[in-house]
């Protein structure tokens, strides 16, 4: 009996290839992953270099930005023409972003470059998981996605420590360089390895929704971050960007309305549920990539950390982030409340934030790293629960969307969050550089030359290194403690979000799902429709168990024990079976399957002939039977989402059901 299926089948791929396409597509999101954070460490250094200190925060938010705009593109256009070519193309354009970057001699050729940076970033994320589901099959798809949400976790901490490496070791440019002979390998891997899957089913791109939503965020983030420094606030240019995203707005409610598939559903913000996890989301993101960023201003600039070092000195906050996320993630699965964890996280990040406003010229490592790992581990607890929260509380039809919509809103978040800081940071820097400037504050020991570049403060007299460093701690304490009430804002909705009693499939018992949670913190929006959502939701739950649990579960049903349930399906399957292939396969000996088959060959259900067990008519009946079992334990965990019209999701439960009864020895038997 072969299942429908809810999706083509994967091309049964050799497991060597399988994982050598894995490997080459873990390096290209590794390489996109990374570059959110890498710069961090580097940034002090790039502005010494090239200047224009009054617009490094767009050194993180144009990758950002881009990476965010065109995520849903991407997907979309993979959906449409094939993914292969498609993800050697981002390849290539993130490849030519990173030589570009690394050769800049301008603040604005940098901002730029990383903006093409981003755009082939975020085909690299989206993509990278699509293709998984082109060549692998649904029994394994879940590990090797939580592996994929795994290497965000890593890059967060990987990042800042690397950016630091290349600055003290080689140069800046090396953080942009490094990626070429990385990018160049997982190239070779995908171009030679990679089959050519035909595109699927056709989508309906929604073109006019996904550029006026990248018009809105973008307007929105240059008057932030170019507000009050580059531009006055009542110049024509900070008006043409009000109006600018005000009137993409409205035309945004007006063609997601009619769209047929939209980027973001409008009645999404219907859900209360919805709408308090995107505002949350964003403030938690404002506040995450703020912190990531300047942080090694102080570390590096204030108290003289080497790159390396200040990268080493923000390892607590990562650490606090990765403990949290992964503890929170197992006690709602062991609980199934959510609404605590939000709520003491906001909090927490309150304080971690106004613990880094204290920090100046005289706080030690200990007391910096004690802070920083009070704010990861307050974001830590969020992220990842917000989306849970979401999943739990939308309907089957908007699982795809409402998911990329949360992540959206955080990634946004951040990319204001960097420019509103950026802004912050400058324009306090020059009031704290206008008073109580000394006498021997002049030519490249000035006020303005420092703010441009700091290289030169070591050769400047101690009056002036002092007041500088004071004035720079100064405008960093107010660039944190501006991030207070963003965070006292995100608690006190946390209190609006309601709990609704988690969906049964939701729960992850014992904690498989935590390369999920960790990678919830930076990964970028996907483009996985519904069905694609609810199934790493359901083979998170049931994909990751022994086969033999499952015919425990089942067994009951016909009167077997589990062990003769999983023969009697494997028997019928196939009709025969070698009793030393089973025993090889199940690392049995030869006499136990034996004892088994016998005890079929009692019942009727078999007949033994040597090394042969052969199915009879009567095996048939009760394997369905054993199916049947199996299918309505996956009925009861999909039924909330379920409501009769949609057969796709049947479909799902039937394709399950097969992988589930079909262990890896009929996998291995494919191949």
């Amino acid at each position: 009996m072969t299942a429908p299926s809810a999706e083509a089948e994967p091309q049964a791929l050799p497991q060597g290839k399988v994982w050598a396409i894995f490997g080459g597509l873990m390096l290209a999101m590794l390489l996109a992953a990374l570059d959110q954070t890498i710069v961090a460490t580097a940034l002090p250094t790039i502005v010494s270099d090239l200047g224009g200190a009054e617009h490094l925060s767009w050194v993180v938010t144009a990758y950002l930005l881009a990476s965010t705009a065109t995520t849903v593109l991407w997907g979309k256009l993979g959906d449409l023409f094939g993914r292969k070519s498609l993800f050697i193309t981002c390849i290539l354009i993130f490849l030519a972003g990173s030589i570009l970057a690394g050769t800049s001699q301008t603040m604005g050729q940098l901002i730029a470059w990383r903006a093409v940076q981003g755009v082939g970033g975020g085909g690299l994320m989206v993509l990278s998981q699509a293709i998984i589901g082109d060549v692998v099959p649904p029994r394994e798809r879940g590990r090797y996605q939580g592996l994929f949400g795994a290497v965000f976790g890593v890059s967060s901490v990987a990042g800042p420590l690397l950016g630091g490496f290349f600055v003290d070791n080689f140069d800046w440019r090396w953080v942009f360089y490094i990626n070429v002979p990385i990018g160049v390998i997982a190239l070779i891997v995908v171009a030679s390895v990679l089959p050519r899957i035909a595109a699927g089913a056709k989508p309906r791109i929604d073109y006019a929704g996904i550029i006026l939503l990248g018009t809105i965020s973008t307007a929105i983030v240059l008057v932030t971050s170019l507000g009050g420094t580059t531009w006055e606030w009542s110049s024509a240019p900070v008006y043409a960007m009000v109006a600018l995203a005000i009137a993409s707005l409205v035309a945004f409610v007006m063609v997601e309305r009619r769209a047929p598939e939209p980027v973001l559903p409008l009645h999404l913000f219907r859900s209360k549920v919805f709408s308090v996890a995107a505002i949350i989301g964003f403030a938690v993101g404002f506040a995450m990539f703020g912190a990531i960023t300047f942080l090694p201003l102080y570390l590096q600039t204030v108290k003289g950390s080497t790159p390396t070092e200040s990268g080493l000195e923000m390892t607590p906050m990562m650490l606090g982030l990765l403990i949290t996320s992964i503890g929170s993630g197992q006690l709602i699965s062991r609980t199934g409340r959510y609404k605590i964890y939000p709520i003491l996280g906001t909090a927490i990040t309150a304080v971690g934030l106004y613990l880094l406003s204290l920090m100046d010229q005289g706080t030690t490592t200990l007391q910096a790293g004690l802070s920083m790992f009070v704010l990861g581990a307050g974001l830590g607890m969020v992220t990842q629960v917000l989306v849970i929260a979401v999943q739990n509380d939308v309907s089957y039809r908007d699982l795809g969307t409402a998911t990329s919509g949360t992540t959206y809103f955080r990634t946004i978040g951040s990319s204001v969050g960097v420019a509103v800081f950026g802004t912050i940071f400058s324009g306090r820097l020059t009031d704290e550089l206008a008073t109580g400037v000394p006498d021997a504050a002049q030519g490249s020991c000035g006020s303005e030359a420092l703010a441009a570049s700091a290289q030169a403060l070591t050769q400047c007299p101690p009056e002036v290194q002092a007041w500088f460093l004071d004035a720079y701690a100064g405008a960093l304490h107010v660039v944190f403690l501006g991030a207070v009430p963003v965070a006292v804002l995100a608690f006190a909705l946390t209190w609006l979000l309601p709990e609704v009693e988690l969906r049964t499939v939701t729960r992850d018992e014992d904690g498989a799902g935590s390369g999920h949670a960790v990678g919830a913190s930076f990964a970028l929006p996907s483009s996985r429709t519904s069905l694609e959502e609810l199934r790493m939701i359901l083979w998170r739950r049931v994909g990751k168990r022994d086969p033999l649990r499952v015919y425990e579960l089942v067994s009951q049903d016909v009167a077997l024990s589990p062990g003769e349930a999983w023969m009697v399906t494997r028997v019928s399957l196939k009709r025969t079976r070698s009793v030393r292939l089973m025993a090889e396969r199940t690392a049995a000996s030869e006499d136990t399957v034996r004892g088994v088959a016998d005890s079929l060959a009692a019942r009727g259900l078999v007949e033994v002939d040597g090394d042969t067990v052969r199915a009879l008519p009567a095996a048939d009946a009760v394997a369905e039977s054993i199916r049947e079992a199996e299918r309505e334990r996956l009925r009861l965990y999909v039924a909330e989402w379920h409501d009769g019209e949609e057969p796709e999701i049947e479909q799902l439960v039937e394709q399950l059901t097969h992988e589930l009864l079909a262990d890896r020895i009929d996998h291995a038997e494919r191949r």
